[in-house]
């Protein structure tokens, strides 16, 4: 197939991560497991195929065949020189088609398939007098035309590998029409002809697949095996293991963690999993994309370890950021720097801990926060309280991004230590309460709100899509549009980067 045009690309990328995931061995094991899983069920593979049929027939038309000369003995004319040109396919139609996955790989029909081609004629004999030639134009119809094609894919030290293992085309039968000409052309050119279009037809369209097949090959060997999501962290999007095929559904995992902007993975940070496939049976969504807890902890302990889980409270009243405001909660604070601006500094002390549970997702995040007086311009530290913070999350989509909010559950807090001497905790822990869900919980929606991208080639997008937790898991059910606009659009995915 032609894959000429970006749209013809990315839609084809997709309808073979989708769908072409199959491994040539299905017995093999690694060692190495993934943490984002995808499931695409029945109903995304017959969208896929569809898109596929669409796409490959845009591409490929119009597309030009050889030229054909032949001699041929006419009845009462005699020997006759004849040939075709301008052979041009300019429509194709595929009404019927058909996908079957077995554990050699995947089988695509196209079948009862039409053809309408353009061509000119002409032809010459000689007389004993004088040579006789002619030409005109004639429309060819192809019926009966059944394309078949068996692929798989192999996983290659974390990249794809596309492997073609058998192909056909067959054309059942021609319609010819022939625009002027003498009274036996019609019949001459069907059978002189006949046999040498339809093997032009069939030669064509396998050539084209061939050249498709090497296409789709080099794009699948060139998909990055790191996403950069911003300057502070990257996706490993590295294929792991060998997809899981069955009747109505293939899966294929990715290594899914993310890694620091210095390229330094997290990922030993956590043990190997067992493999858990998800299970697709009686899936009304056409994809359904899994992300372990170990996904979101590796996304937080990247963070933390680039030093970017600290802040200055921002948007809190104007008589919380005076000492006035805490003469009552901390008396010794006025005391000493009445009337004094203040800030309150967040920092986090270690990796948030995320856990998901069935219908629920947790977090603790371990913090300090610090008193912070603007004495004269200078800022001094005054006291700092340590925070033990349960909080509760949501799951949200936004476009093709997995977002989430956070809200507090619960917190208990004690001195870290104080330049002021001893605080009062009981009146602080009301205090604490206030800031934490007024000023502290808002502060970290912000951050979450934009979330990070799932992985998805461009132009597609996620539809009506629900979020399930479940198992350590959450898992993205959606059905998917496609949109070739959307491919110039900037973004990040797994499968082209803007």
């Amino acid at each position: 197939m032609d894959i000429s045009s970006k749209s013809m690309e990315n839609a084809i990328r997709f309808i073979f991560f989708s769908f072409l995931l199959i491994p040539a061995n299905t017995q093999l094991e690694s060692n190495q497991k993934g943490y984002i899983s995808a499931v695409i069920s029945t109903k995304g593979l017959d969208f896929a195929k569809d898109l596929l049929i669409e796409k490959a027939v845009s591409s490929i038309i119009p597309l030009q065949l050889s030229d054909i000369e032949k001699s041929a003995k006419i009845p009462v004319v005699g020997k006759v020189r004849m040939g075709l040109s301008d052979i041009v396919i300019y429509s194709v139609d595929f009404p019927f088609s058909s996908i079957a996955i077995g554990d050699s790989g995947i089988v695509l029909v196209a079948s009862g398939a039409t053809a309408n081609l353009n061509m000119k004629w002409k032809y010459s004999y000689k007389t004993w007098i004088v040579t006789i030639s002619d030409q005109g134009t004639a429309t060819v119809e192809v019926l009966g035309m059944v394309v078949w094609l068996k692929a798989a894919v192999i996983n290659e030290e974390g990249t794809l590998k596309l492997l073609l293992s058998d192909y056909e085309c067959h054309v059942k039968d021609i319609s010819i029409n022939v625009d002027g000409g003498a009274s036996w052309l019609y019949q001459g050119i069907i059978d002189a002809f006949r046999g040498k279009i339809m093997s032009e037809v069939e030669d064509a369209i396998i050539k084209k697949i061939k050249e498709g097949i090497i296409k789709l090959d080099s794009l699948l060997q060139s998909l990055p095996k790191q996403l950069q999501v911003n300057s502070v962290v990257a996706l490993n999007v590295t294929f792991m293991d060998d997809p899981l095929l069955t009747n109505s559904s293939v899966e294929l995992e990715i290594n899914g963690l993310f890694n620091g902007a210095d390229e330094i993975s997290v990922s030993n940070y956590y043990s190997k999993r067992a493999r858990n496939f998800l299970s697709c049976n009686g899936l009304a969504k056409m994809v359904e994309i899994s992300l372990h807890e170990k996904v979101f902890q590796s996304a937080a302990s990247v963070y933390f370890h680039a030093d970017y889980m600290h802040w200055t409270l921002n948007k809190i009243p104007e008589s919380l950021m005076n000492t006035a405001g805490w003469r009552y909660i901390i008396p010794q604070l006025y005391e000493q720097y009445p009337n004094d601006d203040m800030k309150l500094h967040v920092t986090v002390t270690s990796p948030p801990v995320i856990r998901i549970a069935d219908h629920d997702v947790d977090t603790t995040i371990y913090a300090h926060l610090t008193f912070e007086v603007l004495d004269s311009s200078e800022v001094v530290s005054i006291a700092c309280i340590s925070l033990v913070i349960s909080a509760s999350c949501s799951a949200e989509i936004h476009r093709n991004n997995l977002t989430g909010s956070i809200k507090l559950t619960n917190f208990t807090s004690s001195l870290a230590w104080s330049n002021i001497g001893n605080l009062n905790m009981h009146l602080l822990q009301a205090a604490m309460s206030t800031v934490l869900e007024n000023f502290f919980m808002p502060d970290l929606n912000l951050h979450l709100r934009n979330g990070f991208p799932l992985p998805l080639p461009h132009g597609f997008t996620l539809q009506d899509a629900e979020i399930v937790q479940l198992d350590s898991k959450v898992m993205v059910r959606s059905d998917l549009s496609y949109t070739e606009d959307m491919i110039s659009r900037p973004g990040i995915n797994l499968l082209a980067t803007a």
